[in-house]
């Protein structure tokens, strides 16, 4: 136990990381110290009293989460890195929000030593920390054992911006149904947005609401340090329910502005910050002051740190002793350890057989299960549909089967909730032992974008499948018939994205996702059943990672065709047409534009020729990110407005993708070409 310290040595405290924090914007000329003027009390608290970690080990995988949900009070986290010794240096700090440095204007993950998750779109932060909460639960349930992983705690601190957020709502009802009591969050109620008052827009009532959820909720006033205590216990002792502390701030406490939305977004100005410090008996220069006192009082509490954690270290290192091979299963899950022969064991059989994707992807997810047993996920209320489908046999997280643990099965059930369902798929893939993937409709793609987007921002590896990837979906109309979806989601950087066009390629998708580390993979399935390629007799299994490769080859062709997922074998089919008016064609699958463009240029243009020999691309979609591809005597053939509620068939004769139609299209351009 912490000496306690006194009324003095706290406000000392306090006040350094406010004015930190303060300076920094200054020195800016852009942020919001607000927050962090009114959350330095019991965020510090919080971090010096209750949260577990080793400033010197920033990824120890038994340190409790901090989760900053609202980020742009992103300085009282850099603060606090700083102070409790991370590698952030207070020329870190002097650099907040300028080109490069460790200090960006909102929280991201990788670029800051501590900082758990990218935040700063609200109710990110929120839904990401539930991801993180439900992982720690499934590792201890899979690994149990005394002293073993997953028994840590996540805290963060969210706002009025976060719980407006629909994110939020849709995370809370999830964390309450799964009784995550491992999830601990501080409700900033300071009463302020940027455009005013929170009684603008924001009437309910929060406590009866998360309540409502099955959360564990608390109220009390921010500066009561003691009351703030006796709360994070009384949160850690429900092992039930999720725990929400609220508690009432002051935005901008101790400026002329404290109270008021103008302490949200600006810095205060050169007299606020100067009174500021008067009224609190800080000295006015220099700024970025961190007085000796507080340096040695964080030097003490960073050795004590440490040495909680060698104790939690010991342990961990009496349950290996004890339980040997459940050790070693949370290792390799820990390094994502996979078979050599991956790519034969997830194609095995599926070179010859016809069926959807969609299909497809459910034998080799079942098979990549065995192989890579820490794998977890599940869809938006559509597994019955294969998106991802429910893995037999693999139990169900919160539906406890056979005496496993409640959290230890395969499946989550997420219901019709697109938007968290990501983000929580994020959170479980940020904490570090298990692999994370989800599912739904490519349609509904556009719900689960933002999670989407910061993975890719982030780094983390999750794992999208999306299936019914075009308006051969059919009868269920425009509404469900994406169009627009597949450029939306090419044009987020660092996320490859999968359109395979049979069984081998579905294989290879999956196994290149299992297999990458530096970001997420998104892929897109049909509903349809597809005939398996027939492919040239050189052909190997990696080709499919370099994002293209030629099923239907020609040494001098007279135009080539790009397609991915179902109209590869409508391109193919399309060759042999043309073939018989001697015009010979190459058939390019591109079952991932990131891959096949991150490919040198060279090997690139002998495929897809950027000058001289035409190329038409394919897609039952809008097709835009292909125009790249064929240049300015190319063709792409796609679709120039929304689906339509029709059988299958119907549609692809009515939107010109059948080898008939295509084929005459081709013709017809290649003549416009010679005239």
């Amino acid at each position: 136990m912490n000496p306690p310290l006194t009324p003095a040595q706290r406000e000392r405290i306090d006040n350094t990381i406010r004015f930190l924090s303060v300076d920094a914007v200054q020195r800016a000329k852009s942020g919001h110290p607000g927050a962090p003027m009114g959350l330095a009390r019991q965020t510090f608290q919080l971090w010096d009293a209750h949260l577990r970690f080793d400033p010197s080990d920033p990824a120890w995988p038994l340190r409790d989460r901090f989760v900053l949900s609202n980020g742009h009070a992103s300085m009282l986290l850099y603060a606090l890195l700083h102070l409790y010794g991370y590698d952030l240096s207070l020329d870190d700090v002097a650099a907040f929000r300028q080109l490069h440095s460790k200090t960006p204007g909102h929280p991201e993950y990788g670029d800051t030593p501590g900082v758990e998750v990218t935040t700063g779109p609200l109710g990110q932060g929120f839904a990401h920390g539930v991801g993180m909460a439900l992982a720690a639960r499934a590792t201890r349930d899979r690994f149990p054992g005394e002293g073993g992983p997953g028994n840590h705690f996540v805290y963060g601190i969210v706002s009025d911006g976060d719980l407006m957020e629909g994110i939020s709502s849709e995370a809370g009802s999830l964390a309450g149904h799964w009784r995550l009591g491992n999830l601990i969050y501080l409700y900033d109620d300071n009463e302020i947005t940027i455009d005013g008052p929170t009684s603008l827009c924001f009437s309910e009532d929060v406590p009866r609401r998360f309540d409502a959820h099955g959360w564990h909720v608390q109220e009390l006033d921010g500066d009561d340090v003691e009351g703030l205590d006796a709360a994070l216990q009384a949160a850690r002792a429900e092992t039930e329910h999720p725990s929400l502390v609220c508690t009432r701030t002051v935005i901008g406490r101790g400026s002329a502005v404290a109270g008021s939305s103008k302490a949200h977004g600006a810095p205060l100005g050169p007299d606020n910050i100067a009174a500021a410090k008067q009224d609190a008996g800080w000295p006015a220069e220099p700024d970025l002051l961190v007085p000796d006192d507080v340096r040695a009082f964080f030097s003490e509490r960073i050795a004590a740190k440490r040495a909680a954690r060698e104790e939690r270290d010991a342990k961990l290192e009496s349950w290996r002793q004890s339980a040997p091979e459940v050790a070693s299963a949370w290792d390799a899950a820990r390094r994502g350890a996979l078979p050599e022969d991956l790519d034969a064991l997830l194609s095995d059989g599926l070179a010859d057989k016809a069926d959807a994707t969609r299909n497809h992807g459910k034998v080799v997810l079942e098979r990549l299960a065995e192989a890579a047993p820490y794998l977890i996920g599940g869809s938006a209320d559509l597994a019955g549909s294969n998106a991802p489908p429910i893995l037999k046999g693999r139990g169900t997280v919160a539906a406890p089967e056979d005496g496993a643990g409640f959290y230890a099965g395969t499946n989550v059930h997420f219901g019709v909730r697109e938007h968290s369902m990501a983000a929580i798929t994020n959170g479980i893939a940020l904490d570090g032992t298990l692999r994370a993937y989800c599912g739904s409709f490519l349609q509904f793609s556009d719900y689960a974008r933002p999670a989407i987007r910061l993975a890719a921002l982030m780094g983390v590896p999750a794992i999208y499948v999306f299936t019914h990837d075009s308006i051969y979906l059919g009868e269920d109309g425009p509404t469900h018939q994406p169009v627009e979806h597949l450029d939306a989601l090419r044009a987020i950087p660092n996320l490859p994205v999968f359109r395979p066009a049979d069984g081998l390629e579905t294989a290879a998708a999956w196994a290149f996702a299992a297999r990458h580390e530096s970001g997420p993979v998104l892929m897109a399935l049909t509903r349809q059943k597809l005939p398996p390629l027939e492919r040239p007799s050189g052909f190997q299994l990696s080709d499919v990672a370099r994002g293209g490769y030629a099923v239907v080859e020609e040494a001098q062709p007279k135009v080539v065709i790009v397609a991915s997922g179902s109209e590869v074998s409508l391109a193919c089919d399309t060759a042999e047409k043309l073939r018989a008016e001697k015009v010979p064609a190459r058939v390019v699958t591109l079952p991932c534009l990131e891959l096949f463009l991150e490919q040198p240029r060279a090997w690139r243009e002998a495929l897809i020729p950027a000058e001289g020999v035409p190329v038409v691309a394919v897609e039952a979609a809008r097709g835009q990110s292909l125009h790249q591809l064929t240049g300015s005597r190319g063709l792409v053939c796609g679709i120039d407005r929304f689906g339509a509620s029709a059988p299958c068939a119907d549609l692809a004769e009515f939107f010109g993708f059948t080898p008939d139609r295509l084929f005459a299209r081709i013709l017809e351009h290649l003549q416009e070409l010679e005239a």
